[in-house]
């Protein structure tokens, strides 16, 4: 007598756990929305108030409609205004914005202050301002060990300009993989780690689009130029990736090699590149904790706003806490990092250079293949921010490009924790490559 067939109880749970996991995911981030759109009329009023005009911000209509008539591209990314919301397609957000237009003619006549209210602007937050209008990006300089005058071997010195990721600075490079480079880099290359424009220690002006244009200007400008760099490698990871294809693609003689770690590069096939690496790269989605905060600070602009209000303004008491707590001195460059940014330099950097960079990387990858540039990609294969699937399209657009799989690494500890390793892997590219 055969018995009746019945799916284990794991399986039955599974399966209807998934519509579950829909639903809760919807409704949470439904509540979301809605938040954000409360809290664009609040900031609406209250930079009105407080600074005699409301910031321009990404909800309103006018703003996308002028996007949508404007033939030329100007380096602003389809997933700042494009971005779904339920409450901003009912119209919500433009009566919480409709005295937008009008408001300047109550501020006062001198221009807008360096820092929005809501920044922080603290003597170290505002020390790029002391520089006069003609601001430059800050950057570690580590030149080679003089010799009897020369460097090391006695030869030209080789450059390398390290570019860091999303929320770091400078330390990235200079904290951790510095510190490893053999006598022989010491002595023969001058290595440059930048804070990009917006984070560190260099300016965040509030009129700034951060698109990649600005980047690549502002490192010209501030490193290239003044140094007078004719050859240089690039190293770069994450953000920084994209900064620094758009960068070797300018000056595609000059670039000898180009390390990226963890790039976010997705395909920018079809007219919704910048919605596409939007929804790859910081889905909705409620797990993992990194992927939850990355969706929630990418979609919600006024909400991300808040956060660094309660944080990042305030970043001096939260760091006297933690050092409080921790019995520590100083704070893991990491945790200085996440705060040295105002909310429009970083919501701008996240969407104009990491998804508006998905219709430009094509072209760059072209032509560095062209020119015969030696890329080497380098990602972990536990990467919870950047996908495996982003390292398979690389390879396609760049046969030529050498990956290398981390096992067991993240993208945090794709570096951290094998420095020696990375470094050496490092030389051996610029070895190859003189």
């Amino acid at each position: 007598m055969s018995l009746p067939l019945s799916s284990p109880k794991w399986l039955t749970l599974t399966i209807s756990a998934k519509p579950l996991n829909s639903i809760l995911c919807y409704l949470v981030f439904l509540i979301f929305d809605l938040l954000d759109a409360v809290f664009c009329v609040i900031y609406g009023y209250l930079d009105e108030r407080i600074e005699g005009e409301a910031s321009p911000c990404c909800c309103s209509n006018r703003e996308r409609q002028k996007r949508r008539m404007n033939v030329a591209d100007d380096g602003l990314s389809d997933s700042l205004y494009e971005r779904k919301n339920t409450f901003r397609e009912m119209g919500f957000l433009q009566f919480g914005r409709k005295k937008e237009g009008s408001n300047r003619k109550h501020g006062g006549g001198g221009g807008r202050s360096l820092n929005r209210w809501s920044d922080c602007g603290c003597e170290s937050c505002l020390s790029w301002a002391n520089d006069g209008s003609d601001y430059k990006l800050h950057f570690v300089l580590k030149e080679p060990l003089l010799v009897t005058g020369e460097n090391f071997r006695g030869n030209s010195s080789e450059n390398v300009i390290f570019l860091h990721g999303f929320m770091c600075s400078s330390s990235f490079w200079t904290q951790t993989v510095f510190p490893y480079f053999s006598e022989e880099v010491n002595g023969d290359y001058r290595l440059i780690a930048v804070d990009l424009l917006g984070f560190g220690k260099s300016p965040k002006p509030r009129d700034c689009s951060y698109t990649l244009k600005d980047h690549v200007e502002m490192i010209e400008k501030s490193v290239i130029q003044p140094l007078e760099l004719s050859s240089f490698h690039l190293v770069a990871h994450s953000m920084g990736c994209i900064i620094a294809l758009a960068l070797a693609a300018k000056y595609p003689m000059s670039v000898k090699s180009i390390t990226l770690v963890a790039p976010p590069y997705t395909s920018s096939e079809g007219n919704d590149a910048c919605l596409n690496a939007l929804s790859m790269l910081a889905g909705k989605k409620l797990w993992s904790p990194l992927s939850f905060g990355s969706s929630f600070m990418s979609w919600y602009e006024h909400l991300g706003r808040t956060v660094c209000l309660v944080y990042c303004r305030n970043h001096r008491m939260w760091e006297s806490i933690l050092k409080f707590i921790t019995r520590k001195r100083d704070l893991h460059f990491l945790t200085m990092d996440m705060t040295r940014h105002t909310h429009h330099s970083a919501w701008s950097s996240m969407h104009n250079v990491i998804c508006g960079g998905a219709k430009f990387v094509d072209t760059y990858l072209i032509i560095l293949t062209k020119v015969g540039v030696r890329i080497s990609v380098i990602q972990g294969d536990q990467d919870q921010v950047v996908p495996m699937e982003c390292c398979r399209n690389f390879k396609l657009k760049a046969p030529n490009a050498e990956i290398n799989i981390i096992p067991n690494a993240d993208h945090s500890t794709v570096i951290f924790g094998r420095e020696k390793e990375f470094a050496y892997s490092l030389e051996h590219t610029w070895e190859s490559c003189c």
